[in-house]
């Protein structure tokens, strides 16, 4: 088999294959077996038919069909490994010379296909950033405090129309052209959350117990979506939130601490961590911005147009050009940025562990509020599995160079973002650190947790071991979690740490 690569230009080639008659007999040999088995001829066994009885009853140029169909696939594969080209996307296939079994010939075939392009990265030594200076003030450790006296509050029944942040029970129900669609009784509401239909935050504000509403509105979820439906509601209790006392008592019951100055200086304390670790993601988001401003990367616009099609189809809105406009400029930026990560990873020479899939899985799973197992093997499923892979080359890529990075603060003093962000427990000795989401800290009265801690993580590592391992054989050539030679790196938490939520 021959093979030419043509650049059309710096995201797009053509590949020009012929295949001698020799290289497609065998798949020529497997059609007439595969039609043989489909066809009923009389005085012939099903399987049985000869390749001159099918070429008579089928036509040769249907035979022919079906082998160049089923090789195709294959030759495009060995022009493209040959021809070392990355594609992206799926390619353009033109057949244009197809052999005749009786003379043989060659079969030709061209193959236009969007492929990686050749990006040239800026230095990444000792990138310069500049990040936010950390200022905790009263007013944050006051919304900490205030936050606390909340999760302690009480609801307690008020004689009284219902107000802004009152907690309601509320009978409700929607109906479209006068059929019932849903309807619950009872259920708690908090007014102003915004978490239930359009409309009934400016509505239930002045209501007594025992009053009812009626009023049109557009349903934003749900298998009616989009519809007008028209919504009744009845009030049936108010309440409102008693917070306790802000006095060292609050303090004793709410925390380990005596006092409530002693209360407000670890708050103060906690609000210090969460401003550091945001000064981190900060330092991540500039590192890439500088890296994009600073790189030309070229994209596929055939990729582009695959991406917004699916997307628009999903949510069925193709026909809309105002929303394909938006979706599309998304797009762009979005693999834009992939592009120029997975040059940053390779320039890096990043490896994947099969420890640091798992641990991406289980941070994923919890973020999404599913099992980790169950969403392992969804990924695992849907192929999704290269993928994971890549993204999270492309996390350790970013992170490899923000470490070499020179962050400083608008003071101009320099940000040390692994003091702040400590690396994770039991990194192997070879080098190579997988970043978890740090265990948040503990807010007070509460013990401290981990998300993958004890029993449980240890069953969730077990079950997620099969997805990793299948995530780790598609990095083929890459160095092992205990290669001396692999990058050190550190990565960023996936998930704010929030002194306020149970670890």
């Amino acid at each position: 088999m021959k093979s030419a690569v043509e650049t059309l230009n710096p995201t797009r080639v053509k590949l020009t294959v012929e295949v001698p008659f020799d290289e497609l007999r065998p798949s020529l040999d497997a059609a007439y077996r595969t039609i043989a088995n489909q066809v009923n001829v009389p005085g012939f066994r099903k399987g049985k038919v000869p390749p001159r009885i099918i070429d008579q009853r089928v036509g040769r140029g249907a035979v022919l069909q079906e082998a160049v169909n089923e090789a195709l696939p294959r030759f495009y594969a060995r022009a493209v490994e040959e021809s070392a080209v990355r594609p992206l996307g799926t390619p353009t296939v033109d057949v244009t010379d197809v052999p005749d079994p009786a003379a043989g010939g060659d079969l030709r075939f061209t193959a236009e296909v969007d492929v990686r392009p050749t990006i040239t990265l800026p230095s990444l030594d000792a990138v310069e950033i500049t990040v936010d200076d950390v200022v905790v003030t009263d007013e944050d450790v006051d919304e900490r405090v205030q936050s606390l006296r909340e999760r302690f509050g009480t609801l307690v029944p008020v004689d009284r129309d219902a107000a802004d942040a009152d907690f309601v029970a509320i009978d409700i129900s929607a109906s479209i052209d006068g059929e019932e669609i849903d309807s619950v009784a009872g259920i708690s509401y908090q007014v102003g959350s915004g978490t239930m239909v359009d409309g009934l935050d400016e509505r239930l504000p002045g209501m007594s117990v025992g009053q009812a509403v009626t009023f049109i509105t557009t349903l934003t979820g749900g298998e009616r979506m989009g519809e007008d439906a028209e919504v009744s509601v009845t009030l049936q209790a108010v309440k409102e939130r008693s917070l306790p006392a802000l006095d060292d008592d609050f303090a004793q019951l709410a925390s380990e601490f005596d006092t409530l100055e002693e209360l407000r200086a670890d708050l103060r304390g906690q609000v210090e961590t969460v401003k550091r670790y945001q000064q981190g993601l900060q330092a991540r988001e500039r590192l890439l911005k500088s890296l994009l401003d600073g790189t030309d990367v070229p994209v596929p616009e055939g990729v582009i147009a695959q991406e917004v099609d699916r997307h628009l189809e999903a949510e069925d809105r193709t026909e809309d050009s105002e929303h394909r406009t938006e979706v599309e400029q998304e797009a762009r930026e979005g693999i834009r940025t992939q592009l120029l990560l997975d040059a940053v990873a390779e320039a890096e020479k990043v490896s994947v562990g099969q420890q640091e899939l798992v641990e991406y899985l289980v941070i994923t799973a919890q973020q999404y509020g599913q099992d980790p197992n169950e969403f392992a093997r969804m990924v695992d499923e849907a192929g999704e599995i290269p993928a994971v892979v890549a993204e999270v080359a492309r996390r350790k890529g970013l992170a490899a160079v923000l470490s070499r990075a020179v962050v400083t603060d608008e003071s101009g003093n320099r940000v040390d973002l692994e003091a702040a962000l400590p690396r994770a427990a039991g990194a192997g000795s070879g080098g190579t650190e997988a970043q978890s989401a740090p265990t948040p800290p503990a807010g007070p009265g509460e013990p401290p947790g981990s998300p993958t801690g004890g029993a449980e993580g240890d069953q969730e590592q077990a079950a997620l071991a099969a997805a990793g391992a299948r995530a780790e054989r598609v990095a083929t050539g890459a160095p092992s979690a205990h290669d001396p030679t692999a990058v050190p790196v550190f990565d960023l938490p996936v998930a704010a740490p929030d002194p306020d939520e149970k670890g």
